[in-house]
Formats: structure tokens, C-alpha cells, sequence
């Protein structure tokens, strides 16, 4: 599942993770930040980069969390005992006390997966995946620093814009980089999906997804972005711009 190595998608920002999952580092004069945490597997893959940078993982001064659930928030116990800050929306910081398991209470998705596994049961590859990579017995994390609506987060390097974007889960947010260009869309919006075998910007299914309604408004949300570079949890990086990339996943709908 892991790629031969980190992918450099724009100047100073590599993607890390799988073909399952993506998470990103981005390099600032102040300081390295994460963009969502993969899962326990991919530590070693972390290190490594690092180590091509000549940093270590004391050198990443934040992490900025899409949302909470397990595939994106694996290496927040080894993070934060190496010194960063985690950044977590308030709504989704309970996922994160109470461990990744908790997710399926805090955040109930719409639909059960079983309707999705009968009809493409390929599909399963997915979860079995990320349970052996440690996804859903990472530890619980406490002392995160949260949020509760936009805002500019100054105590970050690059100084991100967190925009709320509830529906996939309760604290769903994406992080703006005006001055880069740069838009991490988290599952917000993402360019493929594993259960509707959807490739192209689109909303997760709904047995991924909390309340796929404020998924669909969250997208207007979007809309008053702007950014060069799309970069989501899962897919491949979005170049044609935030309007055709929502527009796109409007057609497409909730599956």
C-alpha cells in the first residue's frame, strides 16, 4: 500500500501516506507543519523524509488536523511526544480523547457499509487496510489545541487559515494557504472515493460521512476560495481550480 516515497506536489509541500490515504508536509522559514497524520504505519515513511530534509520529527511544529477520523490522525501520540501542537476543531477533538474507535459514535456515519461491501466487495481492501496499519488502535491523544469556528491560526508556521466545513464530520475543516496558493481540502472534498469507485472531485459516501446535506452546503463554503492547488485526503491533487472541482462533485452527488 505505501508509496516508493513522498511525493514533492508543490514547493516545499510533500504528500506522504498510501493509495488509500494522503497526509502532507510542508515546509516553512518558521518551522514544519503536518497536515493530517496518516496512520501508525506510516511513521516509518515520516522519518524518512525528515531525514532526506535533515530534520527529525522534534522539527515539526504543528499539526493541523483535517478532521478526526482514524486514517488521518494515526501519528498524533508520536507527534505530540515529539512536541508539536495538534489543531483540531472542537467538534472532532473528542475523537481524538476517546481514541479512534470513538469516531463511529462522535461522528456517525449516515449509512451502514454493509449495502456498499454487496456491492462491490472490493471495497473491503479498504478498512482491512487500515486496520493493519495500527488505524484503529493508535492511542487516544489529550491536550490538543482547538478551534470553534474560521480563523487565522498565528501560533502556526505560514500562520494557515482554518475554514469549518462540517458534514463529513462534525468539525470537518479545511486549511488555506493564501500566499502558496495551497487549499487542503481534507474529505471535505476528495478526488477518490473507494466505496462509489469515484475518481474526480466528489463528496465521501454517505457510510463515510456524517450528514452528506451540510457535506453538500459545505461545498458553497468552498466556493469563496481561492487556490491554485487542491490538495485532498484522499486522491490525487486538484489543479482546474475550487469552483470546477465543487461543481464537479455537485454533478457527481452523494452516494
Amino acid at each position: 500500500m505505501s508509496r516508493p516515497a513522498p511525493t514533492q506536489v508543490a514547493p516545499g509541500v510533500h504528500r506522504l501516506g498510501d493509495h488509500g490515504v494522503n497526509f502532507y508536509l510542508i515546509e516553512d522559514p518558521d518551522g514544519l507543519v503536518l497536515v493530517d497524520a496518516g496512520t501508525p504505519a506510516h511513521l516509518k515513511q515520516l522519518r524518512a523524509l525528515l531525514t532526506g530534509l535533515g530534520r527529525s520529527l522534534s522539527d515539526v511544529r504543528a499539526v493541523l488536523l483535517t478532521h478526526g477520523h482514524p486514517d488521518h490522525t494515526g501519528l498524533t501520540h508520536t507527534l505530540q511526544e515529539a512536541g508539536a501542537d495538534l489543531w483540531i476543531h472542537e467538534q472532532d477533538a473528542a475523537i481524538l480523547r476517546d481514541g479512534p474507535r470513538s469516531a463511529m459514535r462522535h461522528a456517525k456515519p449516515e449509512r451502514s457499509m454493509l449495502p456498499y461491501l454487496l456491492r462491490r466487495p472490493s471495497a473491503l481492501t479498504l478498512p482491512l487496510g487500515l486496520a493493519r496499519s495500527g488505524a484503529f488502535t493508535a492511542p487516544s491523544v489529550r491536550g490538543a489545541r482547538v478551534f470553534d469556528a474560521d480563523q487565522v491560526l498565528k501560533d502556526v508556521p505560514g500562520a494557515p487559515q482554518a475554514v469549518v466545513l462540517p458534514g463529513h464530520t462534525p468539525g470537518s475543516t479545511a486549511y488555506v494557504l493564501t500566499d502558496r496558493g495551497l487549499l487542503f481540502t481534507g474529505d471535505a472534498l476528495v478526488t477518490a472515493d473507494g466505496f462509489s469507485d469515484r475518481t474526480g472531485p466528489t463528496i465521501v459516501s454517505r457510510c463515510f460521512t456524517h450528514d452528506s446535506r451540510a457535506a453538500l452546503a459545505a461545498l458553497d463554503r468552498l466556493d469563496e476560495l481561492t487556490a491554485d492547488l487542491l490538495l485532498p485526503g484522499h486522491g490525487e491533487p486538484f489543479t482546474e481550480g475550487v469552483r470546477t472541482a465543487t461543481r464537479q462533485a455537485r454533478r457527481f452527488g452523494v452516494h
